[in-house]
């Protein structure tokens, strides 16, 4: 398999960036004991008018593999970001997929987003105890967990918070 077209998403894949993001969050045990934040991921369209969505697309077929939601502060998905930083949220890749590129790929089109737009760092949250490949993955990019940044949106969910400070064009 290529390297998947990373690309900004388009109206028509709403739909299917909505049923892989789901069905991701659900293999990797994500929406275990969850009360509508399987809704919230479906919601393509409001993620869209307010961040960022990439997808990774096979190039040979076009067949979506995965998405996620880039943010700066003080949009409505920013949960973490402060001042310079940007963030990325709901990275999902789909399960028949996993293991080809297609997340790498998405973080490194965050992450070059981010710098084109002259942040300091990128920051994420991922859910403690779930997801290991997710964390390895955010470890191999360099991201630093920032304990002090940990929080929870509702009892029994604990986000870890990770950090990728990036180096400016001044730092060169």
């Amino acid at each position: 398999m290529s390297d998947p077209l990373i690309r900004l998403i388009e109206p028509a894949d709403f739909a299917a960036v909505a049923r892989l993001t789901v069905a991701a969050y659900e293999a990797d045990g994500q929406l275990k004991g969850e009360t509508g934040y399987a809704d919230v991921l479906a919601d393509v369209s409001v993620r869209a008018e307010h961040g960022d969505v990439l997808v990774a697309v096979e190039p040979v077929t076009g067949h979506l593999l995965g998405s996620v939601t880039f943010v700066l502060p003080g949009s409505r998905y920013a949960e973490m970001c402060g001042p310079g930083e940007a963030e990325f949220r709901m990275l999902a890749v789909d399960p028949s997929a996993q293991g080809r590129g297609a997340g790498g790929a998405l973080v490194e089109a965050c992450v070059a987003r981010a710098i084109e737009l002259g942040c300091t760092a990128v920051t994420i949250c991922v859910r403690e105890g779930l997801a290991e490949p997710a964390h390895r993955l955010y470890r191999r990019r360099g991201f630093v967990r920032q304990p002090e940044r940990d929080w929870s949106p509702f009892p029994g969910v604990n986000l870890l918070a990770l950090r990728l400070p990036l180096r400016s064009a001044t730092d060169s």
